[in-house]
């Protein structure tokens, strides 16, 4: 018997299967087609492999990333992931900024794969910057590069929210998967928004192919954006407002330009969806596919979209969300309309 053998985990990014959601679309008596690229069948279990990979990649071939060198970004956890399994595949060392609220098993899979994390809470000043900037976290972002990491020897800051290679790489390979696993047979595409990477770079590439097709991206409702009134509310992990926001607080990766429709998802929707979808396909997915999951019921309700095909990219697992209330069967719905955020232990 033949066997293929790689050398590698960055030859196994990519290439991710497409799963049409029977079950759920039986569920909610769905009269579109929804179908989920599964983006937990990376070797890390995200989406976030292909941009790591990406950015690493194109650093070593600029000359900017050289042996002995230690990587860093900031992150709400998947990139971080990416980050520190390349790192380690390639003999780098890997420093990671962290939110506070992330789940416990992001922190123990970069700590696994022997990256350093350092939680916003432990830099000097960072969380009265992000207060003081009504939590611009580019902005933000930019004085931590600024004033913490450009003082770090020998180190490359991949820098996600900027990186060209964020969006490039999904439309290089996400995108074209996409077109060729549906052979060009679909109508609308459904992605959240964090770095705006995936869904600029899927959004670029489908719809040069067919402009006809719908590109709808999804953010966090009002209800689970921090605000004066509500400081700390439970956030959709990974997703961020770019709607009614002052230009300069979007992520230079995302392009504002390349989606036909935003639609605001609350916490609570998205818990709501990841657990219908566990139990009707037997996927297990993580926050922000459960957002994007929500959408996809909104869309395929619509009279207008009978029958047609809706691809919603599912960017990573549930298994990274255990320790959270995200299939906490002893925390319902409606207690998670009013939960607040906490912080992960360890």
């Amino acid at each position: 018997m033949s066997r293929e053998i790689y050398h590698s985990i960055a030859e196994l990014v990519g290439r991710t299967p497409l799963l049409a959601l029977r079950g759920f679309i039986h569920q909610h008596q769905l009269a579109a087609e929804v179908i989920a690229k599964l983006e937990y069948f990376n070797p890390n279990h995200s989406i976030k492999d292909r941009t790591a990979l990406a950015m690493v990649e194109q650093a070593e071939r600029s000359g900017r990333l050289k042996p002995g060198y230690t990587l860093v970004e900031t992150t709400s956890g998947n990139t971080g992931i990416g980050l520190a399994a390349i790192a380690a595949a390639k003999g780098y060392k890997f420093r990671v900024y962290i939110n506070d609220y992330v789940s416990l098993e992001r922190t123990k899979v970069v700590q696994a794969f022997g990256g350093e994390v350092i939680k916003f809470s432990e830099v000097e000043n960072f969380l009265e910057i992000l207060e003081a900037s009504d939590g611009d976290f580019v902005a933000a972002t930019k004085w931590l590069e600024n004033n913490v990491i450009a003082k770090l020897p020998d180190h490359y800051f991949t820098a996600q929210l900027e990186n060209p290679a964020n969006p490039n790489i999904h439309s290089v390979t996400t995108g074209p998967e996409i077109w060729q696993q549906t052979d060009g047979q679909l109508d609308i595409v459904i992605a959240a928004v964090g770095t705006g990477g995936t869904i600029s770079g899927i959004g670029q590439f489908l719809r040069q192919q067919n402009p006809a097709i719908q590109i709808i991206a999804v953010e966090p409702g009002v209800n689970s954006r921090p605000s004066a009134e509500n400081p700390d509310p439970l956030e959709i992990t990974g997703v961020h407002q770019f709607t009614d926001i002052a230009p300069e607080r979007i992520p230079p990766a995302m392009n504002t330009n390349i989606y036909h429709e935003a639609l605001a998802v609350e916490t609570w929707q998205a818990y709501q969806a990841a657990r219908e979808v566990a139990q009707s396909d037997g996927i297990l997915i993580g926050e922000s596919s459960g957002a994007v999951l929500h959408a996809a019921k909104i869309v395929a309700s619509r009279p207008e979209n009978e029958g047609k095909k809706i691809v919603v990219i599912l960017a990573d697992s549930g298994l990274t969300y255990l320790s959270t209330d995200l299939f906490n069967g002893d925390v319902s719905i409606e207690q998670l309309k009013t939960a607040r955020a906490q912080l992960a232990d360890g």
